[in-house]
């Protein structure tokens, strides 16, 4: 290739990258994201930094004259593939609702138990059912799903912290509702079932009906008159009927091939002296199961699509059995598949059972999946989003794994977070021979030079220098190699040692260094560092030093510590910074 076409074709590629930067922000192409996209094509360019930023700030300033209309013409005349390729980004969508024309305003809910805080596996359900309700203009309801005050018992502070990560998630509720304000209600339908004669008190033990239905037979007590079954849930209600001693059920057929169906159970009578509610503490004694209470609210609440996995398909075949009986119609359904993170357990159970038990520390251990620990560690609840709308509606099951979300977290936060230096397990290395102090400028971020600038002032003392690095860079270092100290100079190693290294400045220039395939390590400078402690994702610390400058960042600052990931601020205070590790 001759000069000239080597000349023209970076021309060519210079042009194609700001024009589309330009319109995709308003006809003003941006110099350093132009200067990122270059190098992430053509990572050889590099070495021509200086060369090249004259002849990129030449064309970007002749489109930004252009006309954004003037602009879209060019990329459509000579790269219409990221036209079409910009559209399908923006058109992406989730599918359409069925039946929607069947009703005035669509209403969709979330249904979490405040027995624990919510995770990763919830983030489905929620997202997906906002994001229907708002692009129907509709209304998103969120119902806890409290009913459980002995094996799922309710917790206050998670009716909180709930409702919290909510807000985190930019997915707020028009309406917030509680099932145990709504006992009344219950009770209310209960009776008329009854009354109607399409369920009944049930006093058989649990064993004993179990083997009826397996027979596909019925008990004595679905025989009872409606005046006998209304005497018997009187006696539920007063206290004649103890803890596990009578059942609402309702009648189904019990010939139907899944035995989970025949005659489920509605209500039963939970012992509140002993398990009190948080919320209601003794005031009921009999309270709705799963299906009674939420088939209930889902009509009375006008929910016109259920969206939720496809465990809930036996639910919805129990439920629609009460329906018939109360003359509603049930609402559209979306019954989505199994979703499954390698390496976490969105089992809310063990997670539960791990918080109580000491094997987490806290609900937002960074081990685990809750809302709570992704927020801590800096995952954006964008990202979240984006995991989600990927993985839709479908009825297939999905395994995904922590890079699936890291990668969208990263595009949000890689803009955002500046660059800084951290040393782990820190080794001292002094340099020797130096033939001068160095004053050294590097970006906050390559991207965004008009952020600003570290500067670092390296003086020779005695012609000797010492800094901090990594003792993973250290084992890797060998007598007489060549090694890069990024942006600053280039080193040969003259001894190493247990507790420390010994080299010998070599050369200034990164062509050198690149000549002599070096090595690029990272560096703080001796006297220049404060202390700095990470929480990784499997609860170990990583100690190390980072930067002084570091000791300025506010709590809640993402930033990127450069050859080891992204980190969030948790603290900084006491001459220590402490952090949460996002990823790489």
């Amino acid at each position: 290739m001759t000069l000239l076409s080597s000349t023209s074709e970076l021309r060519r590629a210079i042009k194609r990258i700001a024009l589309l930067n330009a319109f995709n922000h308003d006809g003003k192409a941006q110099l350093g994201p132009v200067i990122g996209k270059l190098f992430a094509e053509m990572p050889h360019l590099k070495a021509r930094i200086k060369e090249i930023t004259p002849l990129i700030s030449e064309i970007i300033e002749g489109i930004n004259r252009q006309s954004l209309e003037d602009q879209k013409r060019a990329i459509k005349k000579h790269w219409p593939s990221l036209l079409v390729r910009k559209k399908v980004e923006e058109e992406k969508k989730l599918p359409p609702l069925p039946s929607v024309e069947k009703y005035g305003k669509i209403r969709t809910r979330f249904s979490p138990n405040p027995d624990a805080p919510i995770h990763l596996g919830s983030a489905r359900a929620i997202v997906l059912c906002h994001e229907y309700a708002k692009i129907y203009e509709g209304e998103f309801i969120a119902r806890f799903e409290d009913t459980d005050p002995k094996q799922k018992k309710p917790q206050l502070p998670f009716y909180d912290s709930i409702k919290e990560d909510l807000r985190w998630l930019h997915c707020d509720p028009h309406k917030y509702f509680i099932q145990s304000d709504r006992l009344q209600i219950y009770y209310r339908f209960a009776e008329q079932l009854l009354r109607e004669g399409n369920a009944y008190v049930c006093t058989c033990r649990s064993a004993a009906f179990k083997k009826l239905i397996e027979a596909k037979s019925h008990c004595q007590c679905r025989n009872l008159s409606p005046k006998g079954q209304l005497e018997r849930w009187q006696k539920m209600l007063n206290g004649t009927y103890k803890e596990g001693e009578a059942v609402i059920r309702v009648k189904t057929d019990l010939a139907h091939p899944n035995p989970a169906v025949r005659d489920w159970p509605a209500l039963r009578i939970i012992d509140t002296k002993s398990h009190p509610h948080p919320r209601v503490g003794d005031q009921y004694r009999v309270w709705p199961l799963y299906n009674f209470a939420c088939g209930i609210d889902d009509h009375l609440l006008g929910i016109t699509h259920i969206i939720r996995g496809k465990e809930h398909l036996t639910n919805q075949t129990r439920q629609e059995y009460m329906y018939r009986y109360l003359g509603w119609e049930y609402p559209e359904t979306i019954h989505y598949g199994r979703m499954k993170i390698t390496g976490t357990s969105l089992s809310k159970s063990k997670i539960i059972q791990g918080v109580y038990n000491g094997t987490y520390k806290s609900w937002d251990d960074p081990r685990l999946a809750t809302f709570a620990a992704l927020r801590r560690r800096g995952i954006q609840a964008e990202a979240i989003k984006r995991l989600i709308f990927d993985v839709g509606p479908k009825t297939q099951d999905v395994t995904l794994s922590w890079d699936n979300l890291y990668a969208h977290n990263r595009k949000i936060i890689e803009p955002k977070a500046n660059r800084y230096f951290f040393v782990h397990n820190p080794l001292r290395i002094s340099v020797n021979s130096l033939p001068k102090s160095f004053k050294v400028k590097i970006a906050l971020h390559p991207d965004f030079p008009q952020r600003g600038f570290r500067q670092f002032d390296i003086k020779s003392k005695d012609n000797i220098a010492a800094f901090w690095i990594a003792a993973k860079d250290a084992r890797r270092m060998k007598k007489k190699q060549i090694i890069r100290l990024m942006e600053l100079f280039n080193i040969k190693i003259v001894t190493l040692k247990g507790d420390g290294i010994i080299a010998t400045f070599h050369s200034q220039e990164y062509e050198k260094a690149k000549q002599s395939r070096a090595a690029l390590i990272h560096w703080i400078p001796e006297g220049r560092e404060v202390k700095c402690q990470i929480m990784m994702p499997d609860a170990s610390v990583a100690l190390g030093l980072a930067e002084e400058d570091c000791s300025n960042l506010r709590k809640e600052t993402i930033v990127q510590f450069e050859r080891f990931g992204f980190v969030r601020i948790d603290s900084n205070k006491d001459a220590i910074i402490h952090c949460y590790y996002c990823h790489r």
